[in-house]
């Protein structure tokens, strides 16, 4: 009676953990989203895999506790780190009912990570990282969050900037910031990070707000500190007595 929660990485197998890349190894059905699934069959084509939409958590986590409560050990999958927008949280909530079942939550690299790597170094101070999908949180909210980030001078990294239903949302955080950030803000963002397709750009905040991005896309904002060297985004992290 084991689940396991994995945090996979971008979705390259250089990208994945060890620990990752063990739990699935020992897992008899892996678990996750359509999208993520497809992903882990190219490397684990050997393993029983089942998947459901975006939209369909809930039924996704309590199926993963059900088998695993039947005596398989599981992997519930999720990109990045399982607990960053990721699935742990649901599970350990839904899990009371399971009290036989042991779950472990088994970290992964986050796209503030392996995007910021990309990049250079964008968050090597105090930053913030925001969703600005709306689907669980309201907007208000979500512009309060960019509100104060951008106020307290956060290098900022953004998750799920934009879709087709929010093709304006990532200009609406860039005229927030703007209040608060010179548009010569050195920002940064990563498409597909680790994947077929993989693109990156650093630009200004002004030249942010006119850029089209994607739901694949993690986008960085600087701080008033943060400067480009050498083609790179780096955020200074002081030592300045050193």
């Amino acid at each position: 009676m084991k689940l396991y929660i994995v945090g996979f990485g971008a979705g390259d197998r250089d990208g994945m953990t060890l620990a990752a890349e063990k739990a699935i190894e020992k897992s008899d059905l892996v678990v996750g989203y359509t999208v993520y699934v497809e992903l882990m069959k190219k490397y684990f084509p050997h393993k029983n895999f089942m998947s459901t939409p975006m939209k369909q958590e809930r039924d996704r986590v309590v199926f993963a506790l059900e088998e695993a409560a039947k005596g398989k050990t599981v992997s519930l999958v999720c990109s990045g780190d399982s607990g960053v927008y990721g699935m742990s949280g649901l599970t350990l909530e839904l899990s009371e009912n399971y009290k036989d079942v042991d779950i472990e939550v088994v970290p992964g690299v986050t796209a503030a990570m392996s995007g910021g790597a990309i990049l250079g170094a964008p968050l090597t101070h105090d930053f913030a990282v925001i969703s600005l999908s709306d689907l669980l949180t309201p907007w208000e909210k979500i512009e309060k969050r960019i509100e104060c980030a951008a106020q307290a001078d956060f290098a900022i990294a953004i998750y799920n900037p934009s879709s087709k239903k929010r093709a304006d949302y990532l200009k609406k955080a860039c005229d927030i910031m703007l209040r608060y950030k010179s548009e010569n803000t050195v920002c940064g963002y990563v498409k597909n990070i680790g994947r077929e397709g993989e693109e990156s750009r650093v630009l200004t905040l002004s030249e942010l707000r006119e850029t089209a991005v994607d739901m694949f896309t993690t986008v960085f904002i600087g701080n008033s500190e943060t400067k480009l060297v050498n083609g790179r985004m780096v955020t200074p992290r002081g030592y300045k007595n050193v």
